[in-house]
C-alpha cells in the first residue's frame, strides 16, 4: 500500500494550530470551571522513563491488568515523522499527541499516519493487551494475559477504528513515555481539568542502562540524532553524550517533583528504581498500583513471579522484548559485561543522576566486581516523601 509522507513543516504547522486551540479552549474553560468540578472518570497514568531502563517490563504489569488501556510510546510516530527536529522542539508536539491519547481521541494520529489504518500501523501495537482483546480484537478476552506474537497473528487487520473505541470502554488509561526530558512541559497536562493525571517516574542505575544500550545501537541511532539536535544524523553514542542528557533529565525530572513542587503535583508523582522493582517486584508493584487505583490479581500475582524468575539474563535478540528471565540478574549483568573504563566515563558523565537517585559508585574493578556489595543504596530518609509536603513553605 502506498503511503503519503508529508513535509515535517506543514505537521508543524498542524500541531501548532492544534495546540493554539487547545490552549484557547482551555482558557475559556477553566475561567468559567467551578473549583469544585469532580474528576474527570477515568484514571490516567504516564510511565515516564528513558530507553533501555526497563519501561516496557513496567508497561506490560500495567498492559496486562484488565481494568487498563495502555500504548507504547505513541511519540514514536511524532519523533519518526519530525526526526530533523530537536527533543525539545517535538516536546509540545509529544505532549499534545499524548493528551489526545489520555482522552481517546486517535485523531491526532491523522498528523502523523494520513493513510487508511490498522491497528498494526500503531509502534507497538501488540504489546497492548487491550489491543488483541475485544472490542478491538475478538481472538482474547480482557481477563487473559497475552503474548506479543499471538496478537499479531490474530489482530492485526482489525481497523485503527478499534484503538478509539476500546480506550473508551476502560477505566485507566496508561501511556509509557521515553520522549520527555522536561517535567515542567508536562504542567499543562497535570493542570488540565479534563485529565486526571499521575506520573510514574521509572529510573535505573546509568551503568545498567548503559550495557542494555549496547545491545541495541543500531535501534537507538535515530532517537540519539533527536536527542542531540544532529538535524535528521543517525548517531551512536559512543562518547555517551545521549547518557549524559538522559542522566540530566532524571535530575531534573526528579527535583522538579520534589524540590518545592508545585502543589497540583501533590499525591501525582511516584519514582520507582528498577532495582528495587525486580527485587521485590510484588511489594513494588503493589504500591505502583495503589498509586494508580488498581488491584492486584491472582492471575497477575502468578504472572510476575513467572517472567521475574527465568532463566539468566535474556539474549541480545530478547532487547526489545518481555520474556521470562532471571530479573535481579537482569540488573546487575553490567558488572560483569562493561569495562572498568567505560564505567568510569559513565560515572563521570552521570555522577550528579547516580548520587541522587541513590546508587554507589564504584572506585576499582575490584569494586564493579565483587557481586557481594550492594551499589542500591537503601532509600534515604531525606528523599521525598508526600506525606512531608507542606504547601505553606
Amino acid at each position: 500500500m502506498a503511503r503519503i509522507r508529508i513535509p515535517s513543516t506543514i505537521v508543524i504547522l498542524f500541531v501548532m494550530v492544534q495546540t493554539g486551540f487547545l490552549l484557547f479552549m482551555y482558557a475559556r474553560y477553566s475561567s468559567f470551571m467551578p473549583q469544585s468540578e469532580e474528576k474527570p472518570s477515568q484514571v490516567h497514568i504516564l510511565i515516564l522513563s528513558s530507553w533501555r531502563s526497563g519501561s516496557s517490563f513496567v508497561g506490560q504489569l500495567f498492559s496486562q491488568h484488565p481494568s487498563v488501556f495502555y500504548l507504547m510510546e505513541p511519540a514514536w510516530h511524532v519523533w519518526v515523522t519530525m526526526y530533523q527536529n530537536s527533543a525539545k522542539v517535538l516536546h509540545m508536539a509529544v505532549r499534545d499527541l499524548v493528551r489526545s491519547v489520555f482522552l481517546c481521541d486517535m485523531s491526532v494520529f491523522d498528523a502523523y499516519m494520513p493513510w487508511k489504518r490498522n491497528l498494526s500501523d500503531l509502534f507497538q501495537w501488540a504489546v497492548s493487551r487491550a489491543l488483541c482483546s475485544a472490542p478491538a480484537c475478538d481472538s482474547f478476552q480482557r481477563t487473559d494475559i497475552t503474548s506479543e506474537m499471538a496478537c499479531k497473528t490474530l489482530c492485526g487487520r482489525y481497523p485503527f477504528s478499534k484503538v478509539e473505541e476500546a480506550c473508551k470502554t476502560y477505566s485507566h488509561v496508561v501511556i509509557k513515555e521515553v520522549r520527555f526530558f522536561d517535567l515542567k512541559v508536562l504542567y499543562p497536562l497535570l493542570t488540565d481539568p479534563s485529565l486526571n493525571l499521575k506520573i510514574i517516574h521509572l529510573v535505573r542505575d546509568p551503568r545498567a542502562v548503559v550495557k542494555s544500550r549496547e545491545q541495541s545501537v543500531k535501534a537507538l541511532a535515530r532517537d540519539n540524532g533527536i536527542v542531540l539536535s544532529t538535524n535528521g544524523t543517525k548517531v551512536e553514542d559512543s562518547k555517551y553524550k545521549v547518557m549524559q542528557e538522559i542522566c540530566r533529565s532524571h535530575v531534573q525530572i526528579y527535583e522538579t517533583a520534589t524540590l518545592k513542587p508545585p502543589n497540583f503535583l501533590k499525591d501525582r508523582y511516584l519514582m520507582v528504581r528498577f532495582e528495587d522493582l525486580v527485587r521485590d517486584p510484588l511489594s513494588e508493584i503493589s504500591e505502583m498500583y495503589k498509586f494508580a487505583d488498581l488491584s492486584l490479581t491472582p492471575m497477575l500475582k502468578s504472572w510476575i513471579y513467572n517472567i521475574t524468575h527465568g532463566q539468566g539474563p535474556g539474549k541480545k535478540k530478547e532487547a526489545f522484548k518481555i520474556t521470562s528471565r532471571d530479573a535481579v540478574s537482569v540488573s546487575q549483568a553490567w558488572r560483569n559485561v562493561l569495562s572498568f573504563q567505560k564505567i568510569k566515563k559513565i560515572q563521570e558523565v552521570c555522577r550528579g543522576a547516580i548520587n541522587m537517585l541513590g546508587y554507589q559508585l564504584v572506585d576499582s574493578e575490584k569494586e564493579q566486581r565483587d557481586l557481594s556489595l550492594d551499589l542500591v543504596l537503601p532509600r534515604r530518609q531525606n528523599q521525598f516523601s508526600w506525606s512531608s509536603f507542606n504547601p505553606k513553605h
